[in-house]
């Protein structure tokens, strides 16, 4: 069954994840964000700090391979506490999640799909403009495992952005960026014995950047035996690595907008 959260169920949840209360997050505003694909409709969570008076970045979060989670919230809502304009976005239509017995099938679908990956983003990243509070010169996006995926792929189909975030993404998905069409800073972050990005896929990764010569970092961090290295809810969550990758994204972000 398709799993739409209201917004009052959706900060009761935030405020229990690890890390997180209610009171941490008292001065951030969020609300859910419908549009749409075509007659397809999309839900997404925008989070943002009640106290801004100017414009200022806006930054897409792309979920894992489950779906616009609570994690993709909570990491919306933590941007916003950052100081930025946060929309969580919605790859797969309806605000769902999805049982992981079938996300390998979805991922995999909408993952190999590019012009359904790019109309999908493209639709989100339009509803984040139209914000009053977001600067359209000052865009961003970061993804999580098949987010990752997503964020990379976008880069390679040339969206310009400010800079583009992955978190244990997907590296190589079919797509391979030619000399010129990547416009976008890329910052990717891996744990080195995640068992879906070994050595030999790092290695093409980074050899597909520099043939493209793309602005391009690859973090890996020694000693992380699994994929999902970041989210407190999984059963391989790093905290260490997890904290580390986070504050490596701030920098980032305050260099690239700065």
């Amino acid at each position: 069954m398709d799993k739409v959260f209201g917004l009052g169920l959706v900060m009761m949840v935030i405020a229990a994840l690890p890390g997180m209360s209610q009171t941490d997050r008292k001065d951030i505003f969020t609300k859910e964000v419908r549009y749409k694909v075509g007659s397809e409709e999309f839900v997404g969570l925008l989070a943002y700090d009640k106290s801004l008076t100017k414009a200022v970045p806006g930054i897409l979060v792309v979920h894992e391979w489950q779906g616009i989670n609570d994690y993709a919230k909570k990491r919306a809502v933590d941007l916003a506490a950052e100081g930025y304009v946060a929309l969580a976005l919605d790859m797969y239509g309806g605000g769902k999640e999805v049982p992981v017995s079938e996300a390998r099938t979805l991922s995999g679908k909408v993952g190999s799909d590019f012009p359904l990956i790019r109309a999908r983003f493209d639709a989100a990243l339009a509803e984040l403009k139209k914000e009053a509070l977001v600067d359209p010169k000052k865009l961003a996006a970061i993804g999580y495992c098949f987010g990752g995926g997503i964020v990379l792929n976008m880069a390679r189909m040339g969206t310009d952005l400010t800079g583009i975030v992955s978190f244990h993404g997907s590296v190589n998905t079919g797509l391979t960026a030619k000399m010129g069409d990547i416009k976008t800073p890329i910052l990717a972050i891996q744990g080195d014995g995640d068992p879906s990005t070994p050595l030999a896929k790092r290695e093409a990764l980074t050899k597909e950047m520099a043939d493209a010569q793309a602005d391009f970092e690859l973090i890996v961090y020694p000693g992380v035996a699994a994929h999902n290295f970041t989210n407190p809810l999984g059963s391989t969550y790093y905290a260490k690595e997890a904290t580390q990758a986070w504050d490596t994204m701030k920098e980032y972000f305050q260099k690239i907008f700065s």
